[in-house]
């Protein structure tokens, strides 16, 4: 059965999101005086969206575990892009593609950091696979601070499938590996280009590391077997920012 609305927590979030679709409803914490708050309620009065005064304690159950600072939306599902309006999104800015590609990511922390990095360098949407992969959730959402507003994110069904698409449209795809022939600093990442990282733990799996044409590592100079996918991920993508913006 499919969820019938999204929890959006937090003030940017929530913030962002007021501004970029409609939302079904706000929820403020009873006594809550930030006047960024009050700002939101007066935005969403004016969008016609209904606003809410409830106990904090109420707040904490209908977002458990997230730093909700008093302020929720409730708002229609994510709606997630096709791949078409990826590209679309590359074309209507006069660029090369700049993808973000997240194979069998769990963790709503690492997706949402991701997604807030890849939108700070310009990335032009992601691709998830609709199995064995976080979706947009209020984790994500916070985690994000706004980002899932502002970069389209694809959900296919079959991600080797996509990044052979992905290729046969001229785009090249390099995937994150500890046992990657290039080190990413010496690779040349400018042009049409499709980042790939791995889920937590496992990284690539062996058929999409296949799909790749080419592989990125990072060097270390210390014992830890490997970096934490979001930092790769925000190495990297900052090294693509860095080439494709010549400095």
């Amino acid at each position: 059965m499919k969820k019938q609305e999204d929890m959006i927590c937090g003030r940017h979030p929530v913030e962002e999101a007021l501004q970029a679709r409609p939302l079904k409803k706000l929820i403020l914490a009873q006594g809550l005086q930030d006047p960024r708050a009050r700002a939101l309620e007066q935005l969403a009065g004016k969008m016609g969206v209904p606003v809410e005064r409830q106990e904090r304690a109420r707040l904490d159950r209908l977002a458990p575990g997230q730093n909700h600072q008093g302020i929720l939306a409730l708002a229609t599902p994510f709606p997630y892009a096709s791949l078409e309006e990826l590209f679309r999104a590359a074309k209507t800015k006069g660029e090369d593609p700049f993808f973000l590609v997240l194979d069998h990511l769990q963790d709503p922390h690492n997706f949402g950091a991701l997604l807030r990095t890849a939108a700070a360098v310009g990335a032009h949407g992601a691709l998830i696979p609709e199995r064995r992969c976080v979706g947009v959730t209020t984790g994500v959402y916070k985690a994000a601070a706004g980002a899932v507003e502002h970069l389209p994110v694809a959900r296919v069904t079959n991600l080797a499938r996509a990044l052979e698409e992905l290729k046969k449209r001229g785009v090249w795809v390099a995937g994150a590996d500890m046992e990657g022939e290039q080190v990413f600093s010496r690779a040349d990442l400018k042009g049409p280009l499709a980042l790939v990282l791995g889920g937590e733990g496992k990284g690539l799996s062996p058929l999409i590391r296949a799909k790749c044409d080419f592989l990125l590592r990072l060097p270390m100079a210390g014992r830890t077997a490997s970096l934490n996918v979001s930092v790769a991920g925000g190495v990297l993508l900052y090294e693509i920012y860095r080439q494709r913006n010549g400095w």
